[in-house]
């Protein structure tokens, strides 16, 4: 599969490998390469409950990640695209600003957002499995936030009133990522399991054959404690619910195509 004009490459040695997407005319997806490589999933005892355990150890092939949550602009620039199995209101957010990110989508919402720029692209965006997130998350970290064991309003934005500007904090972690604590919840592409017991240890998606199925949310939001925005911290949510803490962030399969 080739990968067009469009996709623009920057490599900078010892940098993240960033990938540009154009979605209009000033709107732009970044693309973060994320490296394969195995972690701990879930934390360890004396940290979170029953649905981070057991902590088990899991390898991640090498896949990409949107660098920020993505954002309004980047919603809208979609959203006018045509439909594949649902419609996309162009605005859903509740804070309005176009480099905010994007919230009060259902998860339904959140994959047509990805089926319409497949189409576009011509490549398979989807939403994260959880494993892959948490992953992401973490960047090679076992504390409770990738930038350490506490967490503070210089660094993410949480207990607040509202969600704040993608990067505004410029606190990437060793992967290149921003806004992974706090600021919107993240739609994950797994159904909800109330803890690890025969997890996948591939990096897969777990799923189940109900379309009801409550979807996994990660990362915490603008408005919850620190305790909610940790890196193992997980939760769910019917997918059919709009809520104004949950967003989303995307992910690209990079096995069907040489990016070189």
């Amino acid at each position: 599969m080739g990968l067009g004009s469009k996709w623009v490459i920057n490599r900078g040695r010892g940098q993240a490998e960033v990938f540009y997407e154009q979605l209009g005319e000033n709107t732009v997806l970044e693309m973060v390469q994320i490296p394969g490589g195995e972690f701990q999933m879930g934390s360890p005892e004396k940290e979170g409950d029953y649905r981070e355990k057991p902590q088990h150890l899991v390898n991640v092939a090498s896949f990409l990640l949107s660098r920020f949550p993505v954002t309004q602009a980047q919603w809208e620039a979609i959203a006018r695209t045509d439909k594949v199995r649902i419609d996309l209101p162009p605005a859903p957010s509740r804070f309005q600003g176009k480099n905010l990110p994007v919230e009060g989508v259902t998860w339904f919402e959140a994959i047509e957002f990805c089926e319409r720029l497949q189409l576009k692209t011509d490549r398979p965006y989807r939403l994260p499995s959880e494993a892959e997130w948490e992953y992401a998350c973490r960047a090679g970290t076992a504390t409770r936030f990738h930038f350490g064991e506490t967490i503070s309003p210089k660094v993410a934005t949480y207990n607040g009133t509202q969600t704040t500007a993608v990067g505004s904090h410029q606190a990437a972690n060793a992967f290149g990522l921003e806004d992974l604590h706090g600021n919107v919840w993240e739609w994950c592409a797994d159904h909800w399991y109330d803890n690890y017991i025969d997890a996948p240890v591939d990096g897969t998606a777990r799923t189940t054959n109900s379309r009801a199925s409550h979807r996994v949310i990660r990362g915490g939001s603008w408005l919850d404690t620190p305790n909610l925005c940790r890196s193992g911290y997980r939760n769910a949510l019917p997918p059919g619910n709009k809520v104004i803490t949950i967003g989303l962030r995307i992910a690209l399969s990079i096995e069907a195509f040489n990016l070189d």
